[in-house]
């Protein structure tokens, strides 16, 4: 197979997005436990953190674990927590040395105590770090996200801090866990399923959409690779007109 076409740095995005799909599929395929999968799949999230922060990119969001995903049988959640633990555990010393700041999108206190406390040892040896920020998303629904912002917007505005005319996308975003963020450029779905599962759906309203039926533990840098370059290949218009932002170019 030969190697894609080089990327142009000027054209990366800002932000990728990306649900890790396809684990359990990909280890059924070889007679293997699920968690098998899973235990691989943390092999692609270090290469893809790794391209992404080679790279330049600026955020990477990757959706770990759902609010859904509890629903699933005790022992692939207790598998799932310890694997996001030994990833915390043994990546620290990486997120250091490349200045990778990790952050936290989703309802935390539902996690493992242990788990919570490593998690939160991670945020804080990080949160000096200013190269690239990995956000990842745990016990995380993006109704549950929205709901939560207009919960604390509603107490505003009955503490009288912000009148309802006042209200508006900004206020919204920043409302949300990745306030102060830039809303994703690319998401990106393996596994072969074409739908968002709750992931992002404020942030991502305008982001360009991604499906591979490469499975999760098999995206490494040379699918990344190829997922960047369709990016790149995309007019994003914004509701605009394409002549409208050809003129702009020229």
């Amino acid at each position: 197979m030969s190697d894609p076409a080089p990327l142009d740095p000027d054209l990366l995005p800002r932000h990728v997005a990306i649900v890790m799909d396809g684990n359990g599929r990909w280890a059924r395929s070889r007679k293997k436990p699920r968690i098998y999968g899973h235990k691989v799949g943390a092999d692609s999230v270090r290469e893809i953190v790794e391209m992404s922060r080679e790279l330049g990119i600026g955020h990477l969001t990757l959706y770990a674990f759902s609010s859904e995903n509890w629903n699933r049988p005790e022992q692939e959640v207790s598998g799932l927590m310890n694997i996001l633990k030994s990833y915390l555990v043994s990546e620290l010393g990486r997120m250091e040395k490349n200045e990778i700041r990790l952050n936290c999108l989703g309802q935390l206190t539902k996690l493992p105590s242990g788990v919570r406390c490593t998690l939160e040892e991670t945020v804080s040896r990080t949160a000096s770090n200013e190269k690239m920020v990995l956000n990842l998303a745990l016990s995380y629904g993006a109704r549950d996200e929205i709901c939560r912002a207009a919960k604390n917007i509603a107490q505003d505005c009955l503490d009288k801090h912000l009148k309802p005319e006042q209200i508006d996308h900004q206020i919204l975003s920043d409302n949300l866990y990745t306030v102060g963020q830039p809303d994703p450029d690319l998401v990106i779905r393996t596994g072969g399923e074409q739908r968002l599962s709750n992931f992002l759906l404020w942030q991502a309203s305008y982001a360009e959409i991604y499906f591979t039926d490469t499975m999760w533990p098999d995206f490494r840098k040379l699918s990344y690779r190829k997922a960047l370059l369709e990016y790149q290949k995309r007019e994003r218009r914004f509701g605009k007109t394409g002549e409208q932002i050809t003129d702009r170019k020229s």
